[in-house]
C-alpha cells in the first residue's frame, strides 16, 4: 500500500500555542521556585550505574515524586539478573482511551572527575549560574521564593541535561495537566531506566519480564539535545554503539630512551601509527568494507535534512575551532557510522614526563554505528584490519612465548554493543507528536532521520516490536558526559511544555 510523507506538507511557519500549553507554563510560573528546589534535591543524589545504594536512591525519589504527582501503579521494573539497576514504572490509564504511549527518559549519568569541574562547582552539588561558564557567567545563589528567576541561567551538575532533566520534566508535565484539570488523549505509561549510561545491558531483560505491561503504540524518548540554531528537533533513529580497548607492547620494562631509543620499537609510536592507518586526511574510515552494510538515506529522509539550518560556521566559532574532517553539512556526516578515539594513555606528559620508551601504549576506540551495521561485525572489521597492519592480535596480555615469535602484538578487549534503529518519517502515530510538538511550541520543529549519539532503541524494536521517536529538550551546549554538564532553564521550561502537549496528543 502506497504510504503519504507528511513530511513535505508543513513549511516552517510560526504556528500559535494551544491554551493548554498555556495552562501549563502558567502552572510552572506558580510553582518555578517550588521545582528549582525539587529538582535540586534530585540532582543532589549521585546517579553513576555502578553505584548501587545511589542508584536505588534515585529510582526511590523517582517514585516518591511521581506518586506526589498523581501518576499510579508506581513500582520498579527488574531484570533476572541480580543487582541490577531497576527501571521505574507508573501509568495513568485514561478512561475511553484506546491508545497507549510510554515516554522514556534515564535517571543514571555518566562516571565523573569532580578535578575536571570549573572550581568551585562539584557534579552533585547542584550549583546555578547566569549564564555560560564558558562565555564568562559566575555562579550565584540558587534563587529564593519571591525572587526573579532569569531564564537563561544555568543550573551545573551531572544528570541535569543527560538525562534527569527528561525524567522532571515528564512527571511535572503530568503534574502540571493534573492540576490544571487537562486530561491525556492516551493512556500513559511512564519508564525510566537507571543503566542506560552503562550501555544498557540488562534492558532486554526487563523489557521480557515484563513486555505485557509495556506494551504499547509508541515510545517517545526525552535524551539528547535541540539543534544547535536552537529549533526543536524530533528525531527519528539513533546510531548504535560499541568501544574496543587496543593495548600495544613494548619492551618488558621501561628504557631509558637514550640508550635505547632508534633501537626499540616504541609502543606509543606504534600505535600511533596504527590508529592513523584507520582515516584519511578527508575523515573517511579506510578499514575494509566499514561502509558497506550501510543502509541508504531515503528520499524523504535526504528531504526532511535539507530542511536542516546550516550551523557549521557557527560552531567553528563556539568550538574554537577551523579544520573539520568532513566538508559535507553536520547532519549528513552524523548519518555515516564512524570511528573516534575516545582516549589515549601511554607514558607520563609535563610534569610526568620522563626520557623512557614506554612498556605500552592503550587507545580506546568508539564505533557508532547506522542501520545496515551490525555491532560485532564492525567491530571485526577492525580487528581484522589490525591484523592487516601487521600486528598480531590477542586477548590477553602477551606472555613470552608470544613476545619472542611476534613482531608487533596488540592486545583488543572488546564490550557489548547495540544496533541502529530508525523509525520511517511517514510513521502515522509518530506524526501525531510531531503536531503536538508543533503546538507545544509554537514553531515548526525539525525533523532528523538519526541523531549523532546513540541510545538502545534497537532492543525497543527487537524486544517489544516498538517504534520509538526521540524529542529531546536540553540546550546543545549542554557537556553532556563530561565535566561541567549544565542545563538553560529556558530548556527546562520548555520541555515541560513540550510534554504535556505530547500526552495531549493532538490530531
Amino acid at each position: 500500500m502506497k504510504r503519504i510523507l507528511f513530511l513535505v506538507c508543513f513549511p516552517l511557519i510560526a504556528f500559535s500555542q494551544s491554551p493548554e500549553v498555556i495552562a501549563v507554563r502558567n502552572y510552572r510560573v506558580q510553582h518555578e521556585h517550588h521545582l528549582l528546589q525539587q529538582y535540586h534535591d534530585f540532582l543532589s543524589i549521585p546517579n553513576i550505574a555502578s553505584d548501587v545504594p545511589n542508584i536505588l536512591r534515585n529510582a526511590e525519589w523517582i517514585m516518591g515524586y511521581m506518586r506526589n504527582s498523581g501518576i499510579t501503579q508506581v513500582q520498579l521494573l527488574t531484570a533476572e539478573t541480580p543487582n541490577v539497576p531497576p527501571a521505574v514504572y507508573g501509568e495513568v490509564m485514561v478512561p475511553g482511551a484506546t491508545e497507549t504511549i510510554v515516554l522514556y527518559a534515564h535517571y543514571d549519568g555518566q562516571p565523573v572527575d569532580p578535578s575536571q569541574w570549573y572550581e568551585g562547582l562539584h557534579p552533585f552539588r547542584p550549583q546555578m549560574a547566569n549564564g555560560s561558564m564558558v562565555n564568562g557567567a559566575r555562579i550565584i545563589d540558587w534563587p529564593k521564593k519571591g525572587t526573579a528567576v532569569d531564564p537563561n541561567w544555568r543550573i551545573y551538575g551531572r544528570g541535569t541535561s543527560d538525562d534527569k532533566a527528561g525524567v522532571f520534566a515528564i512527571i511535572t508535565a503530568f503534574a502540571a495537566l493534573k492540576e490544571k484539570g487537562l486530561t491525556p488523549k492516551a493512556n500513559i505509561k511512564f519508564f525510566f531506566e537507571g543503566e542506560e549510561e552503562a550501555g544498557s545491558p540488562h534492558l532486554h531483560e526487563i523489557f521480557k519480564k515484563h513486555q505485557s505491561l509495556l506494551k504499547s503504540d509508541l515510545w517517545v524518548i526525552c535524551d539528547g539535545p535541540v539543534h544547535q540554531s536552537g529549533k526543536r528537533q524530533i528525531v527519528f533513529g539513533v546510531r548504535g554503539d560499541t568501544h574496543l580497548e587496543l593495548t600495544v607492547f613494548g619492551p618488558k620494562r621501561p628504557l631509558h630512551s637514550g640508550h635505547y631509543g632508534n633501537w626499540v620499537l616504541n609502543p606509543a609510536m606504534e600505535l600511533s601509527r596504527l590508529l592513523s592507518s584507520m582515516k584519511d586526511g578527508k575523515g573517511n574510515v579506510t578499514i575494509k568494507g566499514f561502509y558497506d552494510d550501510v543502509v541508504p538515506l531515503s528520499v524523504s529522509e535526504l528531504e526532511a535534512l535539507s530542511r536542516i539550518p546550516a550551523v557549521e560556521e557557527q560552531l567553528k566559532k563556539e568550538l574554537g575551532i577551523r579544520a573539520v574532517e568532513r566538508t559535507s553539512p553536520l547532519n549528513h556526516a552524523l548519518n555515516l557510522p564512524s570511528l573516534n578515539i575516545n582516549g589515549i594513555q601511554s607514558a607520563g606528559v609535563g610534569k610526568q614526563s620522563a626520557n623512557v620508551i614506554p612498556v605500552k601504549a592503550i587507545a580506546s576506540l568508539d564505533l557508532r554505528l547506522v542501520v545496515g551495521n551490525d555491532w560485532k561485525r564492525q567491530q571485526q572489521k577492525v580487528i581484522d584490519h589490525i591484523r592487516e597492519q601487521g600486528f598480531y592480535v590477542t586477548e590477553n596480555e602477551p606472555t613470552d612465548l608470544e613476545r619472542s615469535t611476534h613482531d608487533k602484538i596488540c592486545m583488543v578487549k572488546r564490550s557489548s554493543g547495540y544496533n541502529a534503529q530508525k523509525t520511517p518519517l511517514d510513521d502515522v502515530f509518530a506524526q501525531r507528536v510531531v503536531h503536538s510538538v508543533r503546538k507545544g511550541t509554537g514553531e515548526e520543529p525539525l525533523l532528523l532521520p538519526t541523531l549523532g549519539g546513540s541510545l538502545p532503541l534497537f532492543v525497543f524494536e527487537q524486544e517489544l516490536k516498538a517504534r520509538p521517536i526521540t524529542v529531546p529538550i536540553a540546550n546543545h551546549d549542554n557537556n553532556q558526559h563530561a565535566e561541567n554538564e549544565n542545563i538553560r532553564l529556558a530548556n527546562f521550561w520548555s520541555g515541560i511544555e513540550v510534554f504535556a502537549s505530547i500526552m495531549l496528543l493532538q490530531r
